[in-house]
């Protein structure tokens, strides 16, 4: 199974830099993605609930919002990883994360259900990388007019996650 220090900096773009290094540089990605699971349900949990629908800022999401962003994308970078991961070549368009936001009605939910949904997703993000061997892992593809692997997919998915929570921890948790 893939590593971090097995990418290359050619199979994503170079926006997602940031989160691909935020993973340990030896860690494995099944288990970047089972930890990542039990450390992210820990740090939710843990998030007081006067703070569930705060923003550090006017136009900034709340904590909430956060969370519902972070299942969508990992939603969105699952079945690009599908597509790619089964030889599928047809470029895969970009989404706007910002509109995603306001129909999901996040800030209308209680953290229990978001981290059940996220729960259920990370699950199945797990069971469908379990089942990619090296090959389909390295099969290269195109998402939003840049390369991307199906193995960067998954990393993106976790060093994603480890980015949003260093945020609410630095800016929403002071």
């Amino acid at each position: 199974m893939a590593k971090v220090i097995d990418l290359d900096h050619s199979e994503f773009n170079a926006f997602y830099k940031n989160y691909v290094e935020l993973v340990k540089p030896d860690q494995l990605l099944l288990d970047a993605l089972i930890e990542g699971k039990e450390k992210n349900i820990a740090f939710y949990d843990d998030v007081p609930e006067d703070k569930w629908s705060y923003a550090y800022q006017y136009g900034k999401w709340t904590i909430l919002e956060v969370l519902q962003h972070v299942i969508d994308t990992e939603r969105i970078f699952c079945y690009r990883a599908l597509r790619i991961g089964r030889g599928d070549r047809t470029p895969l368009p970009g989404f706007e994360q910002d509109d995603y936001i306001t129909p999901s009605r996040a800030n209308q939910r209680q953290m229990h259900e978001l981290l059940d949904e996220y729960a259920l997703v990370r699950d199945c993000t797990i069971s469908l990388f379990k089942h990619f061997d090296e090959e389909a892992l390295a099969f290269k593809g195109t998402a939003s007019d840049a390369t991307l692997t199906t193995r960067a997919a998954g990393f993106i998915i976790c060093g994603h996650e480890i980015h949003h929570a260093n945020v609410i921890q630095s800016k929403y948790l002071i």
